[in-house]
């Protein structure tokens, strides 16, 4: 029978190890490599997780593009595909990149990735594309008191910073074209699309937590999610967006 010594000794060693692992394990969420499930708010409404029920917007900060649904969700740009967390990404889905399209549609119109928004009494000196993330923030902190939904997804300030984090993007990288898909696609997953493409969330729950996100879209009843809010309006008819979606995602 081993010695009680032996025993105590053995045990510190494991208790000590599990609490390096759950450490390890803490920083690895904290850094983005794992897809968080829970639902983070930034004092708005949250995305429907799965079949959950809708929690209406609590009367805070609503604005557009503002919502966070699952603001974990791993994006492919992240390292998600194929099934697999870590699994190299070469390309966006084809589906991913119509339904981008479709969005920006509604948000940015022909103006498309150097988009600023019409409310904006001061606008950039120059073209966002040709910007770089810290020139935007500094435009940013230069104007308060005005919209600042900038490029062809339209990202606010708060959700522009919030993506950029989690994305480990520099400051100095330009808000080029390619990296506003990137941001973009960042919060197609956070609403909820890898759920949807494997069929743990249904149709109508998707597209809901879009119209959450992008305030041009439409709910079933014709109306934006923030209708009447700070001027918002969904651009598209649910009819047109629905279809436009069943084409996009057949079956």
């Amino acid at each position: 029978m081993p010695h009680a010594s032996s025993l105590w000794s053995s045990l510190l060693i494991l208790c000590l190890a599990a609490s390096t692992v759950q450490a390890n394990s803490f920083t690895l969420i904290q850094n983005g490599f794992f897809a968080q499930r829970a639902s983070h708010t930034e004092g708005a409404a949250p995305l429907v997780p799965r079949r959950a029920a809708l929690i209406q917007p609590s009367g805070a900060d609503v604005s557009r593009g503002a919502v966070p649904l699952r603001t974990g969700a791993a994006s492919l740009f992240r390292g998600r595909a194929s099934g697999s967390l870590f699994a190299p990404v070469l390309a966006v889905p084809s589906a991913a990149k119509q339904l981008m399209t479709l969005i920006a549609g509604a948000e940015a119109g022909k103006a498309g990735y150097d988009a600023v928004q019409h409310g904006a009494r001061t606008r950039p000196a120059r073209r966002p594309t040709e910007m770089t993330i810290g020139e935007i923030y500094q435009w940013i902190d230069d104007t308060p008191g005005q919209p600042h939904a900038i490029g062809r997804y339209q990202l606010i300030p708060a959700t522009l910073r919030r993506l950029v984090r989690h994305q480990d993007v520099p400051l100095s990288k330009r808000f080029s074209p390619d990296l506003q898909d990137q941001l973009a696609h960042q919060l197609l997953e956070e609403a909820g699309l890898s759920d949807f493409l494997s069929a743990d969330m249904q149709r109508g729950d998707f597209m809901l937590n879009l119209a959450k996100i992008w305030a041009g879209l439409p709910t079933t009843s014709g109306k934006s999610y923030y209708e009447g809010y700070a001027g918002n309006s969904a651009v598209y008819t649910w009819a047109h967006f629905d279809a436009r979606f069943k084409e996009i995602f057949p079956g």
